[in-house]
């Protein structure tokens, strides 16, 4: 594995990526909050049977961050041009992880891009509506009070007075760890994205996947795994001991043979 990457533009985005191993080509998207950089310990037996190539998203990794903010179906258009323009591939098997799953479902749902997409494996895969704690919902709650005095206010004095709001420390330890650490484009991403939530792709979704999840999963919880696979056509679970979200990291050995099995299969 090369300790420099190759980089493209799209946008006028610097994107970076990695690139690995021989054989037909197998597509790693990694987590938000991640980079492929954590996902290179897959090479150490897949590069046998594939060429790897870790795809940095904007923001993370190699990547330059984004300069405007972008919707899902913004990633759909890099991984397309990705495949199509940079790689000038037809298809490609996919393994992704976390976000990177929620870049991939609106794919596999989609009659034409489906056609780019061959074997797919998925690993403590976001995109689903999450279980709510009554807690959440009090923040929530919260939320929307200290932004209810701004919605009075003409468009100029209302924008001024959410900016304030939003960069204060009240409002920074109302969000998640991952929000807090954002600013920018980057924030407005995160939250279009991480709210887009992708359940009634799943019976729309024909192709046979195979889903890896760390039972132990506090992010991506195990029965999200088994919604996936109860819904999703073709899909098969297979439960990870002794592991968390990042499931090739816990147990990589084996998470590999049983990659490289599917793979081979």
């Amino acid at each position: 594995m090369s300790s420099q990457p190759d980089s493209f533009l799209f946008r006028e985005q610097k994107i970076a990526y990695y690139t690995a191993g021989t054989g037909e080509p197998l597509i790693l998207l990694h987590g938000w909050g991640s980079r492929s950089e954590w996902m290179f310990s897959l090479a150490d037996t897949l590069s046998e049977v594939r060429t790897l190539i870790f795809l940095d998203f904007p923001g993370f990794g190699a990547s330059e961050p984004l300069k405007e903010s972008w919707m899902l179906d913004d990633y759909r258009s890099l991984v397309l041009h990705f495949l199509t323009e940079v790689l000038q591939i037809p298809r490609a098997d996919f393994l992704v992880h976390s976000f990177g799953c929620r870049v991939l479902l609106p794919m596999l749902a989609d009659k034409k891009d489906q056609n780019y997409i061959g074997k797919v494996i998925i690993t403590g895969g976001a995109g689903l509506k999450p279980k709510r704690s009554v807690q959440y919902y009090a923040k929530s709650w919260f939320v929307k009070l200290l932004k209810a005095p701004y919605a009075l206010l003409p468009a100029p004095a209302r924008e001024r007075g959410l900016a304030r709001l939003r960069s204060s420390n009240l409002w920074k330890r109302l969000g998640s760890s991952d929000y807090r650490q954002l600013s920018g484009p980057m924030r407005e991403t995160f939250v279009q994205t991480v709210t887009h939530h992708l359940d009634k792709l799943l019976p729309d979704i024909r192709h046979d996947i195979l889903l890896l999840w760390g039972e132990r999963d506090d992010a991506t919880p195990l029965w999200m795994g088994e919604a996936m696979e109860e819904k999703i056509r073709g899909a098969a679970l297979v439960t990870i001991k002794n592991a968390g979200h990042y499931a090739f990291l816990d147990q990589p050995q084996q998470f590999q043979a049983i990659v490289r099995a599917y793979l081979l299969g």
